[in-house]
């Protein structure tokens, strides 16, 4: 945690409900390693998982699947792991891309500054990204667990922790769809 990383205690915690895609073309929940320690993460954080799934590395099938999550009302943050290299099977971004409103563009940096001090310059094929679609949060982590970690331990944590200071996402949760009213 650095120096900037508060938790305001005298805040109330509120749980945000999560659910968890791993894109892979190879993996199905018995041996989803990294959506198992993401998913080990948010509830030990006193999040609430909501629903987890492993998709096949399709555009098409990525989109369905983040579009009906967008939808449902029991979902704030969709969090997904995998497929976002630089493979021609790597598509994740691309269909991301189909469905947010707004990029948030500095946690994509955030990210690769962060697995930089781990990896090198191996981090620039990493596409991880983040956005808003339909009051919903949307965070594409890279596949290996280790990246998995960083993402968590090191921005998310951080981020969804209605407690954290100076500011978080989860006070501008009722904001989202503002431009809706």
């Amino acid at each position: 945690m650095s120096s900037t990383d508060q938790i305001d205690e005298s805040v109330r915690f509120i749980p945000v409900r999560i659910a968890i895609a791993t894109i892979s073309d190879t993996r199905q929940l018995a041996d989803d390693i990294s959506g198992d320690t993401l998913a080990a993460r948010v509830t030990e954080a006193g999040h609430v998982l909501v629903a987890r799934a492993v998709l096949l590395d399709e555009v098409s099938d990525i989109v369905a699947h983040l579009d009906a999550w967008i939808s449902a009302h029991d979902i704030d943050v969709i969090i997904t792991t995998g497929g976002t290299g630089v493979t021609g099977r790597d598509v994740t971004p691309e269909a991301f891309k189909r469905v947010i409103d707004k990029e948030i563009e500095g946690f994509g940096e955030l990210f690769r500054a962060i697995s930089y001090n781990k990896i090198g310059t191996s981090t620039m094929q990493s596409r991880a990204l983040g956005g808003v679609a339909g009051g919903t949060y949307l965070f594409a982590l890279p596949g290996s667990t280790g990246a998995v970690k960083d993402g968590w331990d090191e921005i998310l944590k951080f981020q969804l922790d209605s407690r954290h200071k100076p500011c978080n996402l989860v006070e501008l949760m009722p904001r989202l769809n503002e431009h809706l009213k």
